[in-house]
């Protein structure tokens, strides 16, 4: 092929992406200005397991005396990383940077900091439930190792302490870290509470404002969504509507079951699999498909 026209062809879509991205120009970032670091928040994620879960994530711990130093160098690191990515995020929300804005950034860096050992001790009651759960599993050691659970879960704690802290963009790309990583998908802004287990994981989906109790448990496949949200006199939809379910203390609810919009599945209830469910269900309900009917067909009559 010609030289020429490859250079024609370049230039011309070069132009035509141009003029007809002109629309775009104000969500480009502008030069200069701070942007959040995928790679550098990939990074912080490693760190904070390393800290919440030392020795089964990054390097291993071989003696007690290692410990105090390994977590004091990662939390040190950490600092340093997460002050500089706070202060990136919040930069999306103000047009110019600021001295104060970095400021803001170093505070909310060590507020989250120090809701790091509230976290461990949630995130532990994550593994104990896993291992409570799940027969196949050996022991704890085996739940922190293998289970995408307790990876989709120590994002989603993390991720929901920035968001609490109003943290911008942040809480999203670590949310979706993990469910690119282990096909779970929660919401940073869902509250779920202690000895939270979900068994196998692979397609569960947990709306932005579900509100989940103690000692409830979700196999795969599994969606607390949205049966639809109202919109506003433009025809877009109202932000942060509570639209998603509320699912009490002690349920249990199995794969492929679908339980959409605002409501309240009652404590100690147990959901079957492959329901829909868009009513409240009260407390102690056990929900399931309708019994299967089986016929018979001879020489394929009736089909």
């Amino acid at each position: 092929m010609a030289q020429s026209e490859i250079g024609v062809t370049l230039e011309k879509t070069v132009n035509h992406l141009v003029h007809s991205g002109i629309e775009m120009l104000e969500y480009i970032p502008k030069s200069g200005k701070p942007l959040p670091s995928v790679e550098s928040l990939k990074a912080i994620v490693e760190l904070l397991r390393a800290i919440l879960f030392p020795g089964y994530f990054g390097k291993t711990i071989t003696k007690p005396t290692m410990l105090a130093y390994s977590t004091g160098g990662n939390l040190e690191q950490l600092y340093e990383l997460l002050s500089e990515q706070i202060h990136s995020g919040l930069c999306f929300n103000f047009k110019e940077d600021s001295d104060e804005i970095k400021a803001k950034a170093e505070r909310l860096t060590l507020d989250f900091i120090e809701s790091i050992p509230e976290t461990r001790r949630l995130l532990f009651t994550d593994v104990k439930a896993m291992y409570d759960a799940d027969p196949a599993a050996k022991n704890l050691e085996e739940i922190i190792f293998c289970y995408p659970t307790i990876r989709a879960m120590i994002n989603y704690r993390l991720a929901h302490q920035l968001l609490v802290l109003k943290v911008p963009l942040l809480p999203r790309i670590i949310s979706e870290m993990a469910h690119s990583e282990t096909g779970i998908d929660i919401h940073p802004g869902a509250t779920i509470g202690e000895h939270f287990c979900i068994d196998h994981g692979t397609g569960v989906v947990i709306g932005e404002t579900c509100i989940i109790g103690n000692n409830v448990r979700l196999y795969q496949g599994v969606t607390l969504g949205a049966k639809k949200f109202s919109l506003d006199d433009h025809g877009n939809p109202l932000k942060d509507e509570p639209r998603h379910p509320i699912i009490e203390d002690n349920v249990v609810i199995y794969s492929n079951a679908n339980i959409l919009g605002r409501i309240v599945v009652g404590k100690n209830s147990v959901i079957g699999g492959n329901v829909w469910i868009t009513n409240d269900v009260p407390p102690n309900s056990k929900i399931t498909q309708a019994k299967v009917v089986q016929e018979h067909f001879y020489f394929g009559s009736g089909i």
